[in-house]
């Protein structure tokens, strides 16, 4: 099969040639560009190549095509034209040095200071060093932590204007970006295609701070949005009622540019598990937010082929009910580390019902700890889970990152190729 057909194939769940997988595709489902470097200096030999950071806050990098054909790898992404710093790819790539030695290459407004004291590197909105920074990469660290720039909250001022200003329909310079993006899939057209839908990861907490922002208004206090979640409830809702209305204008007009060339839409990433349970009450989800996902993902079934992604880490098996209900037609990251997440016991119940997009390592213990066997064994019994009968693309859980030895993810692959 080719690698599109061997994703249509395993979406509507029928079992296809081989496992499909996704490295890159998406902002959850990336390697940290310190992998990527080391894998493409090991098999490419080139010790002076320098990989690009498409996601610069968790700093991803860029899976090119000599990658992608080494590690078989079927997926391609479209990521919205700004990076949740604000930074672009409208200016040249510039060079960058991380703490761990890795030479990459970033946005050419990816701008930053050192903190005198403790050496962290201070990134700034846009690139824009004349209002405060947004963004502190810890000294020794390997991405960057959102800086909280949150004003004391007067009740009589919220508005819904303020914490939706981030939220607008696509403009001529969005246009002109998604246009190159489908030439670019044109160009690649034997690969499946996942487009990050911008704007409809509602309560996504690492959107509601405004790291891309100069000067966010509202709440965007990590901790005062979640107590907002209950003691603000009418407010949060309206928030998502507007940034809802502006979605369905964006998905309206993503539809008519990009058509069947792409096959699935990531809708969301905000997380409702944790380790151990629920983040929310299934109450609170049924209430706050499954009415927009409902929304949005009727308007994408209607409009489309493509098939609907939710992204939430942690133990969230009691929700999955619901996301089905909600539209749904992909989970990811299938945190299988959480409880009540048994992988045998989710492709079981759920498996017909919506493809499990990840779950294919253990990214919390067996990869980072583990050995090369412990690797191998692991992504080999999560393939003879969750591969049977289709409904299943490989991911690890969540984003490879920087530290992990390359031994294992190199384990992780040969796993991957030797189970068909």
């Amino acid at each position: 099969m080719k690698p599109k057909e061997r994703l249509i194939t395993t979406l509507n769940h029928t079992e296809p040639d081989r496992v499909c997988v996704d490295f890159g595709a998406t902002p959850i489902t990336g390697m940290h560009v310190s992998i990527v470097s080391q894998l493409w200096k090991r098999h490419f030999g080139q010790s002076d190549y320098r990989v690009k950071v498409i996601e610069p806050y968790q700093m991803l990098g860029e899976i090119d095509t000599g990658l992608r054909e080494l590690l078989h790898i079927d997926v391609l992404g479209i990521q919205g034209r700004k990076s949740l710093i604000g930074t672009d790819e409208e200016g040249p790539w510039k060079p960058f040095t991380l703490f761990d030695g890795t030479e990459a290459l970033v946005h050419h407004n990816l701008n930053y200071t050192v903190d005198p004291e403790k050496g962290d590197r201070l990134g700034y909105p846009e690139g824009d060093t004349s209002v405060p920074p947004s963004v502190r990469m810890p000294n020794g660290g390997f991405f960057w932590d959102t800086i909280i720039r949150q004003d004391p909250i007067d009740e009589s001022k919220l508005t819904v204007a303020d914490n939706t200003e981030e939220f607008k329909p696509l403009g001529e310079a969005d246009f002109s970006y998604y246009q190159k993006k489908r030439k670019w899939i044109n160009r690649h057209s034997e690969y499946g295609v996942v487009l990050n839908i911008p704007g409809t990861g509602f309560g996504d907490i690492a959107l509601v701070p405004g790291p891309f922002m100069k000067h966010p208004k509202g709440i965007r206090d990590i901790q005062e949005w979640y107590i907002s979640g209950l003691v603000r409830r009418d407010f949060v809702y309206e928030v998502f009622e507007k940034q809802c209305e502006i979605g369905l204008k964006t998905i309206d007009q993503l539809a008519d540019l990009f058509g069947d060339e792409v096959q699935v839409a990531m809708v969301t990433g905000t997380d409702f598990g944790t380790q151990s349970g629920l983040f929310i009450s299934i109450d609170s989800y049924r209430d706050l937010y499954k009415p927009f996902h409902i929304a949005i993902n009727k308007r994408i079934h209607e409009k489309t082929h493509w098939k609907t992604f939710i992204h939430s880490c942690g133990s969230v098996r009691d929700l999955i009910p619901d996301f089905i209900e909600a539209g749904f037609d992909i989970l990811n990251p299938v945190q299988c580390s959480a409880a009540g997440m048994d992988a045998r016991e989710l492709k079981n119940e759920f498996g017909k019902n919506i493809v499990f997009w990840g779950g294919g390592v253990d990214t919390q213990n067996t990869l980072p700890y583990g050995t090369p066997e412990e690797v191998y064994r692991e992504v080999r019994e999560r393939i003879d889970i969750f591969a049977p009968g289709g409904g299943f693309v490989f991911n690890t859980i969540h984003n490879i990152q920087g530290n992990v030895p390359i031994e294992n993810v190199e384990a992780m692959f040969k796993a991957i190729q030797e189970s068909y």
